[in-house]
């Protein structure tokens, strides 16, 4: 099998992890292949020879030139300084050409914003880091945006949140090209567990609840402290020192949920750090977390996250 040359775009103020952790996986990838010959020929490319990364820390790259190599996988990585490259006179004359060459695109967190201006992700399915879902939104309404799975893959085109789900990404592609044995070498090496699914979250319905609104911020770190017991409308209403109307309006408006689904996603969140942190019996989590039975647990696990709580501690869990 031909090697296949992974380049990666770069420029100033990118996010140091979103190109080191990937390339950190394919370099690895290079080492333990049990290949006769290294399977990626790995550079990193910029629109100019040298690029500032951040204040008095430059690396030398391989300038994008009309007659540059075609790559098999072209990575785009994230960060502050994606805005300018998008706006650089050399995106549209270098950039894009190059693109048109590659067989497989990446992006890394808001990296995609470069792949949305060349035109490459009209119609497809892409994710980026939650920060900028509304901004992608708002200005690629065409792109079918996931809000949430740390990455996607639609088609020939990958998209990740960023930071280190950009790692993940990189250890489900070389899994692909080389195969469960190599990913996990790799993940190894890195002291990395093999792997977080794409589908996986990036953050809990906690921190989502916790972000929107301080109104209630108590009432959730309450909740969050008394999952076992009754937690019905009166009683938490009782806890606000409010009318249960009154509550429920004034819930309803300020986080974009009802009460009694607001408890259902934290239960359903415990029930996730439990299975991922213990070997408890899902009987035992099901009563902790105030969700009744076991089947009850299997029933809504399955429905909000699309997995058992079977598969989903077989997948995360590190007490084993």
């Amino acid at each position: 099998m031909r090697p296949k040359s992974i380049q990666f775009i770069t420029y100033p103020n990118v996010s140091l992890l979103d190109l080191a952790g990937p390339l950190d996986v394919f370099t690895a990838a290079n080492r333990f292949s049990r290949q006769n010959h290294q399977p990626y020929t790995i550079s990193i490319l910029a629109l100019d020879p040298t690029t500032e990364i951040c204040s008095n820390f430059s690396i030398n790259t391989e300038t994008l030139q009309a007659e540059t190599s075609s790559p098999h996988t072209l990575i785009v990585p994230g960060g502050p300084g994606i805005y300018d490259f998008c706006k650089d006179p050399k995106f549209v004359t270098h950039f894009i050409n190059h693109v048109d060459k590659a067989e497989r695109l990446i992006s890394v967190c808001t990296g995609i914003f470069a792949l949305a201006c060349a035109g490459k992700l009209d119609g497809r399915k892409a994710t980026t880091h939650w920060s900028a879902y509304d901004e992608l939104e708002r200005n690629f309404p065409s792109i079918i945006i996931k809000r949430g799975p740390i990455f996607i893959n639609d088609d020939h085109i990958w998209t990740s949140a960023g930071v280190t789900s950009g790692i993940d990404l990189a250890l489900s592609i070389v899994e692909k090209d080389l195969g469960h044995t190599v990913a996990l070498e790799v993940a190894r090496y890195l002291v990395m567990f093999l792997k977080r699914p794409g589908d996986q979250n990036q953050f809990s319905s906690s921190l989502t609840l916790q972000s929107k609104s301080s109104q209630f911020s108590d009432l959730h770190a309450w909740i969050s402290e008394n999952l076992s017991t009754d937690l019905t409308v009166p009683v938490l209403a009782n806890f606000m020192n409010m009318s249960e109307r009154t509550f429920i309006r004034k819930y309803s408006e300020s986080m974009q949920k009802t009460p009694s689904k607001m408890v259902e996603l934290l239960r359903l969140d415990a029930a996730r750090d439990m299975l991922t942190s213990s070997n408890k019996p899902l009987k035992t989590i099901a009563q902790y977390c105030g969700l009744g039975s076991e089947s009850t647990l299997i029933r809504r696990f399955v429905k909000n996250f699309g997995i058992t709580p079977k598969e989903h501690r077989a997948r995360f869990n590190s007490t084993e």
